[in-house]
């Protein structure tokens, strides 16, 4: 439609900072970091789960850092480095949550 001059007719599905899925994206975002605050004491202080658990930790206190990122009134480049620690964090806790389930499974089918 962008290409057709005919853009106004699809305006809402644009992903752009403050649409709807703009904010859509945001929320699913902070929610899944409240969701890591939730889960942290569903892990062990020892062993592989321990990391799992700091992984968890870092992730949650740096959800706000996203939330200003998405919410902020004026978007910029500066807020995107504010940002940046999320995406270390987001990965960081799916892989450790990954390997440790990869580690249980291998457990439970070598018994």
């Amino acid at each position: 439609m962008t290409l057709k001059g005919s853009l106004d007719e699809v305006r809402i599905l644009q992903q752009t900072p403050h649409s709807l899925f703009w904010d859509f994206d945001a929320l699913g975002y902070i929610f899944m970091g409240l969701a890591t605050l939730f889960a942290i004491p569903v892990f062990n202080i020892s062993g592989f789960q321990k990391w799992v658990r700091m992984a968890f930790i870092a992730n949650a206190l740096v959800t706000p850092l996203i939330s200003i990122v998405y919410f902020y009134p004026d978007y910029s480049f500066d807020l995107l480095i504010l940002g940046f620690p999320w995406a270390i964090t987001a990965p960081l806790f799916m892989l450790f949550l990954a390997l440790m389930f990869r580690k249980n499974y291998t457990r439970q089918h070598r018994n």
